[in-house]
C-alpha cells in the first residue's frame, strides 16, 4: 500500500473553496491520509506556495503550516483543527507563528501543496522550527511521502 493523502474538500489540483483561505474563515481543510508504511515512527505534514509572490516570477516558497511528531496512528485531520491530536508539535510558518494561514495569494493563480511524510523515528522537540529546520531533522529517515496539490485565485 502507497502512502496517499487526500481531502474532502477538493480534488486533487482543484481549487481550494475560499472557506480554507484568508478570504473565508481560513480555517484548515480536512485531510485523510492511508498506507502508512510499517515502521513509521512519526509522521510530518508541511503546506506551502512555490508560487509566491506571482506564480509568473516565483521568488520564493510561502510555508502555510508546519506539523510534526503526529502519530503513526492518526489517519487524518478534521476541518478547523485546533486541538491537535497529542504528541503532535507545531512549527512556525512564514507569517512567524504556529498553525494553518491558508492561501492568501497577492496575484495570480498559485498552487498550494500539502506534503504528509513517513518517518522512521520520532524527531523530538525541535522548538518551533521553520520548515528548512525540520527538513534538515528528517533527511535520512523519510520512508515515504504523499502529496495533494490544490489552487486558488483572489476573488478581488
Amino acid at each position: 500500500m502507497t502512502l496517499a493523502l487526500r481531502s474532502p474538500a477538493f480534488a486533487p489540483g482543484a481549487e481550494i473553496p475560499a472557506v480554507y483561505t484568508c478570504e473565508g474563515s481560513d480555517r484548515s481543510p480536512a485531510l485523510e491520509w492511508s498506507g502508512v508504511p510499517a515502521g513509521t515512527r512519526s509522521l510530518a505534514l508541511v503546506v506551502d506556495d512555490p508560487d509566491a509572490p506571482d506564480p509568473r516570477a516565483p521568488k520564493t516558497t510561502w510555508v502555510h503550516w508546519v506539523l510534526y511528531e503526529i502519530p503513526p496512528s492518526v489517519t487524518g485531520l478534521p476541518e478547523g483543527v485546533t486541538d491537535l491530536p497529542p504528541g503532535t508539535r507545531e512549527g512556525r510558518n512564514d507569517w512567524h507563528r504556529t498553525g494553518y494561514g491558508g492561501p492568501c495569494p497577492p496575484i495570480g493563480r498559485h498552487r498550494y501543496f500539502f506534503k504528509l511524510y513517513a518517518l522512521d523515528r520520532t524527531l523530538g522537540d525541535l522548538g518551533t522550527p521553520a520548515k528548512a529546520k525540520l527538513e534538515k531533522a528528517m533527511e535520512g529517515h523519510v520512508l515515504a511521502r504523499a502529496e495533494l496539490m490544490g489552487t486558488y485565485e483572489k476573488r478581488r
